[in-house]
C-alpha cells in the first residue's frame, strides 16, 4: 500500500506540474482566439505531456480531446521524406541519381534543360520546380477526376497541364537554389510509389504507421473515428467559416481507384500534407528521429540515413534561396535545422500551414526534448522575434519554461529508468472501454527471459478498482482492454509493476 499511495503521490505532483502548462496555454489560447489546439510534449522516449483545447467542431459544439487528429499540413513533408528513404535504406536509389531514371520520364527546367535533376534536389527544394496555377490545374483534376491524370502530363512538354512557369527562368537546378514548393513533394510520393509497387498511402500505413502504433492515415477513409477529425477554420467576420475536413461525423466513400495504376500520381493522396494525425501519435513518429530511427526497439531507418535526413543539405548564406522570414535556414531531407523559433535552442523538424490550419514538429537532438503544436484556427499575426507566428512562438516558450519541472515532477523519471514501457491508454478520457498497452523487454535480465507482471487500477484514493494482468510474460508487447461499465466517473490509475519496477499512468472515465 505504501508503494502504491507514494506513487499516486507522485502522479499527483506531476497533475499539479502539468496543470501549470495547461493554464499557460489555455491563457495562449484565448489571447490568440484559437478555435482549438493539442500540444504534446516529450521528453527522451516518452510523451509526458499531451492535452487538446477548445473545439474541434463549432458547428456540433464538439471538444478536442487527446486523440483528435488533423490534416497536418506540410508536417506531412517529414513522414513522406522518411517513407522514401525507407527504400533508399534498401539500396533502390541513390540521392544523387537523376530522378528520370526512377519516374520513367524525363524531367528538366526547359531553361536549363542540360541540368540534372536529381532525388535529393527534389526533396530539398533546390529542384528549381515551383507552384503555381498549372500546379493547382493538376491538384484540382487529380483530386476531382473520375481517372486521376498522370504526373507525366504535370511535367514534361505537351502534357495537358505542363506550363514552363512550373521551372525557375532564373536559378538553374545546378545552383541549388532554395525556393520551397509543394509539387516536389507531389514528385517524392510518387517516387514511392514507382520504387515500391506499391500506393504511397499503403505503403505509409505498412511502412510506418503500423509499426509505430499510430492512428494515422494519408487515406481518410483508412481513419477509425471521423467523428473525432478537426474541422479546419478560418475567422470571417464572426464567424468561424469551415475551410476543410468538415465531415460532420460521416465518413467519405472511398475513392474508386480500380483504374489507377501506381507511380502514375503520388499527388492523390497528398503527400505535400494531406496526413490525418492527432499529437500523441504524431509524437511517436517525432520519438522515432529523435532516438535516429528507432521507436520502442522498432526500427524504422537505419540510424546512418536518419543522421544523413537530420543533416542540413542547403544552408542559407543571404543570397542562395528564399528563407521564408527565417524559418528556413538549413533544410535537411523533409525536415529544417533553426534556432530561431526557440532563441539558444538548435531543434529539427518541419513547420505546416493550410485551410487555417498551422502545425509544428520540431525536437532537440541534444537536450532529448520534442514540442508538437497543432491549431485548427485562430487570430495570430507575425512572430516577434521569427519568422513563425506569435502564437507558434509563445506556445514553444510556454513548454520550454514548464519542461525542467514536467521532468523533475513527474512519473517520467520512474519511466526511463527501465526498458518496460507502459504506453498511455487510448482513447482517454474514454467510456467505457479503453485499450492499454506494455511491453516487456527482450533480456529482463541476465538469468530470466520471462517476469512476473501485474497490471492493476486504482482509483484517487490508492483503492484497487481492477487487476488486469497477474503472470509471468515473456518479451513483446501487450495489449489489454479495460471495461470500466461498473465504475464511476472520475480520474484512476492503472500500475504496471515487474519486479521492482513500476510504472503508473492515468486515466479518465467520463459517463
Amino acid at each position: 500500500m505504501k508503494t502504491i499511495t507514494s506513487t499516486i503521490f507522485l502522479c499527483l505532483l506531476f497533475n499539479l506540474t502539468a496543470q501549470n502548462l495547461t493554464q499557460k496555454l489555455e491563457e495562449i489560447k484565448s489571447k490568440y482566439n484559437a478555435v482549438g489546439m493539442s500540444i504534446a510534449v516529450v521528453i527522451n522516449d516518452s510523451v509526458i505531456f499531451n492535452e487538446g483545447f477548445g473545439k474541434r467542431d463549432v458547428n456540433r459544439n464538439l471538444n478536442i480531446d487527446d486523440s483528435t487528429f488533423y490534416r497536418i499540413a506540410s508536417v506531412s513533408k517529414m513522414v513522406t521524406a522518411t517513407a522514401l528513404m525507407i527504400l533508399h535504406d534498401e539500396g533502390l536509389f541513390k540521392l544523387d541519381d537523376d530522378v528520370s531514371e526512377h519516374l520513367g520520364f524525363t524531367l528538366r527546367n526547359p531553361n536549363f534543360p542540360n541540368d540534372v535533376i536529381t532525388v535529393e534536389d527534389i526533396l530539398n527544394h533546390t529542384s528549381s520546380l515551383r507552384d503555381g496555377s498549372a500546379y493547382d490545374n493538376f491538384l484540382s483534376a487529380t483530386y476531382n477526376n473520375y481517372n486521376p491524370p498522370n504526373i507525366i502530363e504535370l511535367l514534361t512538354p505537351g502534357g495537358d497541364y505542363y506550363n514552363s512557369s512550373l521551372f525557375s527562368s532564373t536559378k538553374r537546378p545546378a545552383a541549388d537554389y532554395f525556393n520551397y514548393a509543394n509539387i516536389n513533394y507531389g514528385i517524392v510520393g510518387t517516387l514511392v510509389e514507382k520504387l515500391s509497387g506499391q500506393r504511397f498511402d499503403q505503403f505509409c500505413r505498412d511502412r510506418i504507421f503500423i509499426p509505430l502504433n499510430m492512428s494515422a492515415s494519408f487515406n481518410v477513409t483508412d481513419l477509425p473515428n471521423i467523428n473525432n477529425s478537426a474541422v479546419l477554420y478560418r475567422r470571417q467576420g464572426s464567424n468561424w467559416i469551415p475551410q476543410a475536413e468538415n465531415y460532420l461525423g460521416v465518413k467519405p466513400p472511398p475513392r474508386n481507384l480500380n483504374n489507377y495504376e501506381v507511380g502514375n500520381n503520388g499527388l492523390i493522396f497528398a503527400p505535400q500534407g494531406g496526413l490525418r494525425c492527432s499529437s500523441y501519435d504524431l509524437a511517436k513518429f517525432m520519438i522515432m528521429h529523435m532516438n535516429n530511427g528507432i521507436y520502442k526497439g522498432t526500427r524504422i531507418i537505419s540510424d546512418s540515413v536518419a543522421q544523413l535526413m537530420h543533416k542540413p543539405r542547403w544552408i542559407f548564406n543571404g543570397s542562395n534561396g528564399n528563407n521564408y522570414y527565417g524559418i528556413f535556414n538549413a533544410y535537411g531531407i523533409g525536415n529544417n535545422r533553426t534556432s530561431d523559433l526557440l532563441p539558444d535552442e538548435e531543434l529539427f523538424g518541419h513547420p505546416g500551414e493550410a485551410y487555417g490550419l498551422i502545425s509544428d514538429l520540431y525536437f532537440s537532438k541534444e537536450k532529448d526534448y520534442g514540442i508538437i503544436f497543432i491549431t485548427n484556427g485562430g487570430e495570430w499575426g507575425y512572430g516577434d522575434y521569427s519568422g513563425w507566428y506569435n502564437i507558434e512562438e509563445e506556445i514553444f516558450n510556454a513548454c520550454l519554461d514548464e519542461l525542467e519541472n514536467l521532468t523533475v515532477g513527474g512519473i517520467n523519471n520512474i519511466e526511463n529508468n527501465f526498458n518496460f514501457i507502459l504506453e498511455q491508454n487510448y482513447p482517454n478520457p474514454f467510456n467505457p472501454s479503453t485499450s492499454i498497452e506494455y511491453s516487456v523487454p527482450k533480456v529482463v535480465s541476465t538469468h530470466e527471459l520471462s517476469v512476473h507482471v501485474t497490471l492493476r487500477v486504482y482509483d484517487i484514493l490508492g483503492k484497487e478498482v481492477a487487476e488486469l494482468v497477474n503472470e509471468r510474460k515473456d518479451a513483446g508487447k501487450y495489449k489489454i482492454n479495460f471495461d470500466a461499465s461498473a465504475l464511476s466517473s472520475g480520474i484512476y490509475f492503472y500500475q504496471l509493476q515487474a519486479g521492482s519496477i513500476i510504472q503508473t499512468k492515468k486515466l479518465i472515465l467520463l459517463k
